[in-house]
């Protein structure tokens, strides 16, 4: 993969170009920053780079044949110098004795990666028909990098290691992750790709040199939905504006059918029966969103909060920090009064607690219901 293939990000691209320039590319780099911005897209083209691959016409390999052979490999994420490491569940009937791996779910990997490198954990869990499981990081897949990485280089060059979603590691893969950064084999890059850095373990974000990047530009991305998605450039420019620097975004806003129009009807549904207080409709509800795998119910609450900030942003009346499509904008015409200064606090917070408590495995009909039945109190302040 090209450092073109990245959305925006031009002044990212220089960067890690001119650390392998300078000779300076440390032995770990952690890719953060929001959702949607590129950082799994950035650093699959840096490990491309690493292992090979041309950028403006330059490579590290030294002749045309290596060249040939390794960006051929690199096209199907085959090389053996480049090693993923993502969050997996246990497979169906498979033995208890079985230590999961991501080696288990590789050909559903590479298959999400042809889609392209803007995905979602959600996208991934559909992969991999995970249904109500939890995606983890096992202490099984520690061991089975520290022997691959111990292994001499196939091609003679970098050996890449590439951590998406560190956070979700065990304690023990954690600690045994730790021990590799500490001492790291020889020609060896890590580069974790993490959502929320501040879930590891600080040892670990200690060895690591954090690689922050920016939201898209809004200029980058509306031109990028012009190329790539051949949408006019005015609705092209309302969608970069309203997905707020995240692609990811983007992309869901184009398809009538995505997961938060869902998100959005669900939330129209309980603030108008909360409002109106019908327990009978509100019980109806918490069951419905109960039935949803734990992952997706998260999904959902972030929705939520991320509804009733901009609903709380909108009675200001200034539309350039407000980004909400135009379905979202038309209910907060009505909506928007309901959350204010009195509540917004209480209901964030609220959705957080909810979040936590769906983490830990909290029964979901119970959790929900709460929720409802309190959005009752909050809205009449």
């Amino acid at each position: 993969m090209q450092f073109s293939e990245v959305i925006g990000q031009q002044e990212a691209c220089h960067r890690l170009l001119q650390m392998v320039a300078d000779q300076r590319v440390p032995h770990a780099l952690m890719f953060t920053g929001p959702s949607g911005s590129g950082k799994m897209a950035l650093a699959l083209a840096f490990a491309s780079y690493l292992l090979g691959e041309r950028a403006d016409g330059q490579t590290l390999l030294q002749s045309e044949a290596a060249l040939r052979n390794a960006e051929a490999m690199l096209s199907k994420w085959q090389h053996p110098d480049l090693h993923f490491t993502f969050p997996v569940i246990r497979p169906k009937g498979i033995s208890s004795d079985h230590k999961v791996t991501s080696d288990d779910f590789l050909k559903e990997w590479r298959e999400l990666l042809h889609r392209g490198p803007y995905f979602t954990i959600n996208q991934w869990m559909n992969c991999m028909d995970a249904e109500n499981q939890q995606a983890v990081i096992y202490e099984a897949e520690s061991d089975a990098l520290n022997h691959k990485l111990n292994i001499k280089s196939r091609q003679g060059g970098y050996k890449v290691s590439l951590i998406w979603l560190p956070e979700r590691m065990n304690l023990t893969s954690a600690n045994k992750l730790l021990k590799l950064l500490e001492e790291p084999p020889a020609k060896t890059v890590f580069l974790l790709v993490s959502e929320e850095p501040e879930r590891l373990l600080e040892t670990i974000r200690s060895r690591v040199q954090r690689f922050d990047i920016h939201r898209i530009d809004t200029a980058d991305m509306s031109r990028a939905l012009v190329e790539r998605r051949g949408i006019g450039s005015d609705d092209a420019m309302r969608i970069a504006r309203t997905s707020n620097g995240n692609w990811l975004k983007a992309l869901e806003q184009l398809d009538a059918e995505n997961e938060n129009k869902q998100f959005f009807d669900l939330f129209v549904v309980l603030m108008r029966k909360a409002y109106t207080r019908d327990l009978k409709e509100l019980k109806s509800w918490s069951e419905d969103v109960s039935s949803f795998g734990r992952e997706k119910q998260r999904r959902m609450l972030i929705y939520f909060m991320h509804i009733v900030r901009e609903n709380f942003m909108y009675n200001f009346r200034q539309q350039e920090i407000n980004y909400m499509t135009r379905e979202e904008e038309a209910f907060a015409q009505n909506f928007a009064r309901f959350i204010n200064e009195r509540n917004v606090v209480e209901i964030s917070e609220m959705l957080q607690r909810t979040i936590r408590d769906i983490a830990q495995n909290a029964n979901a009909k119970i959790q929900f219901f709460n929720l409802a039945t309190d959005m009752i109190i909050y809205l009449r302040r």
